[in-house]
């Protein structure tokens, strides 16, 4: 069985999260309950189950629903919830207005004691096969097509909910003919339900099963038609709208987004609406933000539908193939209006004209000045042991032992913060002259020759040395390079960042950011912050030893990944064993007595675990050998 990260290890039974699936069995075992267990277990996760109905279903058919009786929904969900509660909730078919009414009860008591549980809805009402599922008092299921169950007492209860094409037109009694008019209702219905929506574009033969025509000609027809309506059949296209998204980056709490990913050429789509709400729910169960959620489930499909066979005579079910560690299978994230990251990653890079060319190795010895067509300068070496200071005399004695590769990170004022033209949620980072962390800010023409005799220094000392947000004064000076956060995206010139010449690094605390920054095809991606640190505050939680793995996993090869955040002598072999190449380093060196004696003691211990590391490698493929 595939493990939690995509490989033959074992799945992590020490105490795996509990994720609950409220749904409905599919006695075909392609979708529903049977589908829903299958993702959260092969996700890591332990998948507990509240039978809603029971379907005669088969591949081509659903021959009859049946309800559970109010009394035993009720048992069910009181019964787990004493021995097994939560870490996230999935509903999937819910069979009539009744339940409802009794879920939405429940829930709401359930969130007083657990109101950090997210709750994702999955608004099934048509199978796969075109059958209708959920039914009004169990009449003839064939009229209850015609009808769409009210999810409004859910509102305000639910984290997220995830209408296909047909089920969004139903739930917001509209048109959605048009992407325009598709992105519309998705906004309408996070307003109306107050919760995120993923808005499911897939389907874009709304509703039909065979999602590609048989022939060229009904091909070229169907694109031409599509076409004119916004949409591209050669892309499966979902719209998130966040909404108030608990422990996410406040540039992306309310943010809305296009998902693109390749189309899969296949009619084995059998289960994908239940495998990816269930796939959100056990990722989110471990502690991942809603918008990771999403994307990490995302690619989960695109591999399940990839490598689905048919088993019966009508489409077959989603393969399940592990944690998605390969990039091609990540959706590219569209920025629309209204988010704080302006367009111009997409503009100048023309990041959206290869959804597939994820597999460029980044890391490659090159020249200095080597700049891929479509990427930042290729770092000619791994930086290993990477220290960020601000300070100049900290900076110069650690250069003149032999540093290769630093950050000058420097606080500005308000003032240059309000010319670049931000808004007040980062002006308030800066009141009378100090940082949160009581660093006296530097401004004007003071800040400029501080940052212009450390680019200097740098070039003496054939250093890389990295400028922190400053871009317009590295551009000036010709900096070796620089490093921007999320919120610096919003206002740097990427294209001319890259027309100087300069190296890129990039910020990232999540897989959504991650997934930003890759589209920028930088010089490398920093990954944090691991640890609590005081250094600065940070708008997400420290993501921890588990999630930086899982980062690892998915761009290792790609670029040089730099984990940051709170890392020192004691816990540096713990983060090596995440396989991550890179350590940027702050407190570890800044708060040291000796700033270049403990520099050299962190890159020795940092060479020490790349040994060893490379010896058990070696003793392993000896074993195998004998």
């Amino acid at each position: 069985m595939l493990g939690i990260h995509g490989d033959n290890a074992p799945m992590n039974t020490a105490h795996p999260a509990f994720v609950w699936t409220i749904a409905g069995s599919d006695s075909g075992g392609g979708a529903g309950i049977q589908a829903d267990l299958a993702t959260i277990q092969d996700l890591g996760c332990h998948g507990c189950s509240v039978i809603t109905t029971v379907t005669a279903q088969s591949s081509v058919a659903v021959t009859l629903v049946e309800p559970v009786s109010a009394a035993m929904l009720m048992a069910q969900l009181t019964t787990l919830l004493s021995d097994l509660p939560p870490k996230a909730i999935k509903i999937g078919l819910l069979a009539d207005q009744t339940q409802v009414a009794l879920l939405a009860d429940w829930i709401a008591s359930f969130k007083i004691h657990y109101p950090s549980v997210p709750v994702i809805v999955d608004p099934v009402m048509v199978a796969s096969c075109g059958d209708a599922l959920a039914v009004d008092n169990c009449q003839d299921i064939k009229s209850a097509a015609k009808s769409a169950l009210d999810f409004r007492p859910f509102k305000g209860l639910i984290e997220l909910i995830t209408p296909n094409v047909l089920e969004l037109g139903r739930l917001t009694h509209s048109d959605v003919s048009t992407k325009a008019q598709f992105a519309a209702a998705a906004l309408a219905l996070s307003q109306s339900l107050d919760c995120s929506v993923l808005a499911k574009g897939g389907d874009v033969s709304f509703g039909c099963t065979d999602i590609l025509a048989d022939t060229q000609t009904q091909t070229n027809a169907l694109d031409t038609a599509y076409k004119s309506n916004g949409w591209d059949l050669e892309l499966a296209e979902d719209y998130l709208v966040c909404r108030q998204v608990r422990a996410s980056s406040e540039l992306h709490q309310n943010g809305r987004f296009w998902l693109a990913s390749q189309r899969v050429n296949t009619r084995h789509n059998h289960g994908s609406g239940c495998t990816l709400s269930s796939a959100i729910a056990a990722v989110l169960a471990q502690g991942f933000v809603l918008q990771d959620a999403v994307v990490v489930a995302k690619a989960y499909v695109s591999q399940g539908l990839s490598a689905a066979i048919g088993l019966g005579q009508g489409p077959g079910p989603l393969a399940r193939t592990g944690w998605p560690n390969n990039l091609s299978c990540y959706a590219k994230i569209n920025l629309c209006d209204g988010n704080f990251i302006s367009h111009q990653i997409s503009q100048h890079l023309d990041v959206m004209s290869d959804l597939v060319a994820t597999d460029q190795v980044r890391i490659a010895s090159a020249p200095p000045q080597n700049i891929l067509s479509q990427g930042f300068k290729v770092l000619d070496a791994d930086l290993g042991v990477y220290p960020v200071v601000s300070d100049l005399t900290m900076l110069e004695s650690l250069l003149a032992a032999g540093v290769k590769t630093l950050q000058l990170r420097i606080k500005t004022d308000i003032s240059e913060l309000t010319s670049a033209g931000l808004g007040e949620s980062v002006q308030s980072r800066c009141e009378s002259g100090k940082s949160k962390s009581g660093e006296t800010e530097l401004i004007g023409s003071e800040l400029e020759a501080q940052i212009q005799t450390a680019i200097a220094l740098g070039k003496h000392f054939n250093a890389q040395l990295f400028i922190n947000d400053h871009w317009q004064l590295a551009i000036k000076h010709h900096a070796f390079g620089v490093h921007l956060g999320q919120e610096d995206l919003a206002v740097a010139d990427l294209a001319a960042i890259k027309a100087a010449g300069l190296a890129l690094g990039i910020s990232s605390h999540s897989y959504f950011e991650l997934l930003l920054a890759h589209q920028c095809s930088p010089s490398y991606i920093a990954l944090g912050h691991i640890f609590p640190t005081t250094t600065k505050q940070m708008p997400s939680a420290p993501q921890g030893l588990a999630k930086l793995k899982h980062y690892v996993a998915l761009l290792q090869g790609h670029y040089p990944l730099v984990a940051i955040g709170g890392i020192d002598l004691d816990n540096l072999a713990k983060v090596k064993a995440t396989g991550v190449g890179n350590i940027a380093v702050v407190r570890a060196i800044t708060k040291a007595k000796e700033p270049v004696a403990a520099f050299a003691e962190l890159s020795q211990a940092w060479e020490q675990c790349s040994l060893s590391e490379e010896l058990a490698v070696k003793h392993e493929l000896d074993a195998k050998h004998e």
